[in-house]
């Protein structure tokens, strides 16, 4: 199994007209997502690689549907509209790459997907990949395998260092999800935690976290209580400086509960693992997992 996704998830890629949404595609078609359309106001062919594509999701779905995720390319000033057409024609899951969203749109986005069940990762993310089954967003697909570590990262980049050392270790992934960096995302640690934890694949999980937010906090006290799986964690941003936003539009020291050191202490009191660099992730969970 995986979470999420997985080899029977047909897509729609919104924003397929763009450089980003263009390229991506591709790549996503090339790893064997079942990537079923592509939307964009501004396209002038009929299909993309055998892709068919619209104008509007509305079209799409009448044409090709039903989709079970879409994934967002779509620029930051028109992605809430996106992301509406998309739950308005019933897709389920929705993955926002896009960066830059105002936080109030994103406000409006949460609490409409909340209301109507929609799932939605991101924004400013990386995207989701179960490894040798499905890809949707910008991760690159050479790097993982199949396998049964879960890894829920705020970080793309830094997901992708994880990914190797766990590859490394000779260890594959069941499913590994970018959850976004931003003040406002749809789906955090907890929620994800939550469906590992239920996944008989998964085995154990990675977390990396960063600065700001209590994310990490929560994180920790949901693992102390309700997940018996082992838990490896990266914190971003020791060295980081109060009030100084670093990278991320989330990821700013508010208080002292923000701190890298903060959220260690709090994750090893839960019981997790937490490496003091990321190229420890890989060997530490091939201990615990025997």
């Amino acid at each position: 199994m995986a979470v999420l996704v997985d080899e029977n998830t047909r897509v729609l890629v919104q924003g397929i007209a763009g450089v980003e949404g263009r390229f991506h595609a591709e790549r996503m078609i090339e790893y064997g997502t079942k990537v079923a359309a592509g939307v964009d106001p501004a396209v002038k062919e009929k299909d993309f690689r055998g892709v068919p594509l619209f104008r509007t999701v509305k079209e799409a779905a009448e044409a090709a549907g039903p989709f079970d995720a879409s994934v967002v390319f779509v620029p930051a000033p028109y992605a809430a509209d996106a992301v509406f057409e998309a739950v308005a024609c019933g897709i389920g899951l929705v993955i926002i790459i896009t960066e830059g969203i105002p936080v109030n749109d994103m406000i409006r986005i949460y609490d409409y997907t909340r209301a109507k069940g929609v799932r939605v990762i991101g924004p400013n993310c990386p995207g989701i990949i179960s490894p040798e089954r499905c890809k949707i967003g910008i991760m690159p697909g050479h790097i993982h395998k199949r396998g049964s570590v879960g890894v829920i990262s705020r970080s793309g980049t830094l997901t992708y260092e994880v990914v190797y050392s766990l590859v490394s270790a000779g260890l594959g992934q069941s499913t590994c999800v970018g959850v976004g960096g931003d003040p406002v995302i749809g789906t955090d640690f907890v929620d994800l935690l939550e469906m590992f934890r239920d996944d008989p694949e998964t085995e154990g999980v990675v977390l990396i976290g960063e600065i700001g937010g209590n994310d990490e906090a929560r994180a920790a006290a949901w693992i102390e209580k309700n997940f018996d799986k082992p838990v490896v964690a990266f914190i971003a941003g020791r060295t980081a400086p109060p009030e100084r936003r670093m990278g991320h539009a989330g990821a700013i020291i508010g208080s002292a509960e923000d701190t890298a050191q903060a959220k260690i202490e709090r994750l090893r009191k839960a019981g997790v693992h937490v490496a003091d660099v990321p190229t420890e992730i890989g060997p530490i969970m091939a201990r615990l997992l025997g």
